[in-house]
């Protein structure tokens, strides 16, 4: 296990530049998943730290040792991948020995190894099978298998749960966490998927256009999102955004007055009210009045649609038994401690108080 520090790399195919001044140190241990939308450079960051990538500038350092010129072979980091990339002609211990076979290993210490890895895994039953007698979450515990018969320095994870069902993806995400809990080893985990990245994360690294937009903890983002780019990623449904104005003391947001307890007493023009659907509660006295859209049954709650009389659309998570029809006439109300303020210009959350909210 060692520490990670990737120094101000810049990636680039000829002017189009995929990575920009990344920067992010990974402690020993640590467990960090990068999200963002389809090429927003988290699978590029990934691959430039196998070394399948050659950075532009910059610096990678794996335990005290740049990586800058050094081969991918010789990083000693492990890739688990999105297609798990087993050998059809191969049993399962043999494609979870396969590198150790490569490397001239003696067949007493790789089937010694491979007989953990096994076990570990819960693959102990069906290390004399091929990949076509697997299911999908079992081929994937056998690529994780391989990865961990190296004994590497670093985890690196490009996706490894998309193409399990939806089932098997929360059962696999459980497997990985209660893995890495007992090796330990320092992890990084690229997914598109944020409840995954909610799921498994130490630490988020949320990217955009090849930036990093914020870092934190899960509920650092999911509270305290830097700008409306994160705020708008984090959560499923994503937080509702309601443009607003200030009118003296107070703001207008859909046509309604609304007042939090400290307003900062330099606001630019244009504002974003943004609230999550949790925090919006249906109330008669509620200032936000609309009309329902769309009712969906799922299960512990109901998330009901709304649109607001300025015709925005939200998003509110009610009691599962809640009484409304599409058409009824609403009123939403919710607490300023649960509310977010955002500059409709450059996207970047405004601080309400003291309290940081």
């Amino acid at each position: 296990m060692s520490d990670l520090k990737i120094d101000r790399i810049n990636k680039a195919y000829g002017d189009f530049k995929a990575l920009i001044d990344i920067s992010l140190d990974v402690q020993n241990g640590e467990f960090v998943v990068l999200v963002g939308p389809s090429g927003c450079g988290k699978s590029t960051l990934l691959r430039s730290i196998a070394g399948l990538e050659r950075i532009s500038s910059g610096d990678i350092v794996l335990g005290g040792r740049s990586l800058k010129n050094v081969a991918t072979r010789d990083r000693n980091v492990a890739m688990v991948f999105q297609s798990y990339a087993l050998f059809p002609h191969l049993t399962v211990a043999e494609n979870i020995g396969f590198g150790m076979k490569i490397r001239k290993r003696g067949r007493p210490e790789i089937e010694e190894t491979v007989t953990k890895a096994a076990k570990l895994l819960g693959l102990h039953e069906l290390v004399g099978r091929y990949p076509r007698e697997l299911s999908g979450g079992q081929r994937q515990r056998v690529a994780m298998g391989r990865a961990i018969v190296r004994d590497p320095e670093v985890f690196l994870f490009d996706e490894p749960l998309s193409n399990l069902d939806a089932k098997l993806r929360v059962q696999m995400r459980t497997e990985i966490k209660a893995l890495r809990q007992r090796l330990g080893i320092t992890s990084i985990y690229v997914t598109h998927d944020q409840e995954e990245a909610m799921t498994l994360a130490d630490r988020i690294v949320v990217m955009n256009e090849g930036q990093i937009e914020q870092i934190g903890t899960p509920l650092d983002l999911y509270d305290r999102p830097v700008n409306l780019f994160v705020a708008g990623f984090m959560g499923s449904p994503p937080m509702n955004f309601i443009p607003c104005q200030r009118v003296g003391d107070s703001l207008s947001a859909a046509g309604a007055a609304i007042a939090p307890s400290s307003l900062p007493s330099h606001l630019p023009e244009k504002l974003v009210l943004g609230i999550r659907p949790e925090a919006l509660v249906f109330d008669s006295e509620g200032a936000l009045e609309g009309t329902v859209e769309v009712i969906e049954q799922q299960g512990p709650h109901t998330l009901v649609i709304v649109r607001l009389d300025d015709g925005t659309m939200v998003y509110a998570q009610a009691h599962k038994h809640i009484r409304l029809r599409f058409g009824d006439a609403v009123q939403l109300g919710f607490d300023w401690s649960d509310a977010h303020l955002f500059d409709g210009v450059s996207g970047l959350r405004i601080e309400l108080n003291k309290d940081g909210r």
